[in-house]
């Protein structure tokens, strides 16, 4: 199976009990994705992410003699985007907005125009629940 991430190619181990979730080597990982899985997390560089204690389990797995990490899963918890065409895999890179999420713990500030004309931030609201919807004509 190739991974075409960080601009390179590279060639990994196949597992054969999976086909349609992308399954990385440990081994392997940092070679083909950046990543590489630490006591605190997958790191990537100086960036580290936990890994949720309730999906380890399912997310580390021993198969094939190999220990394996469920890297599509890990992907969508952090919006990573990656695409899939037969034995290629895909992989984006983390967006900066979302790295400075996941480094800091805090959603980015920004500001918005109310419908009343006010100017609303983000960080006036801190310490309170906040749930944000979004759309666009396009």
């Amino acid at each position: 199976m190739i991974i075409l991430a960080n601009d390179q190619t590279t060639e990994v181990a196949q597992r054969t009990d999976t086909h349609d979730e992308l399954w990385v080597r440990l081994d392997e990982l940092q070679k083909a994705t950046g990543w590489q899985l630490k006591p605190e997390g997958a790191c990537l560089g100086e960036l580290c992410v936990p890994l949720p204690e309730a999906k380890r389990e399912a997310w580390i797995a021993d198969a094939e003699d190999w220990v394996w990490l469920h890297y599509s899963a890990f992907a969508d918890m952090i919006g990573q985007k990656y695409v899939r065409d037969g034995e290629v895999w895909s992989v984006g890179s983390v967006p900066e907005v979302r790295r400075v999420g996941l480094e800091s713990g805090v959603a980015p500030d920004f500001e918005m125009v109310e419908r009343n004309g006010n100017t609303l931030r983000l960080s006036d609201l801190r310490g309170r629940k906040v749930v944000l919807f979004t759309w666009s004509s396009w």
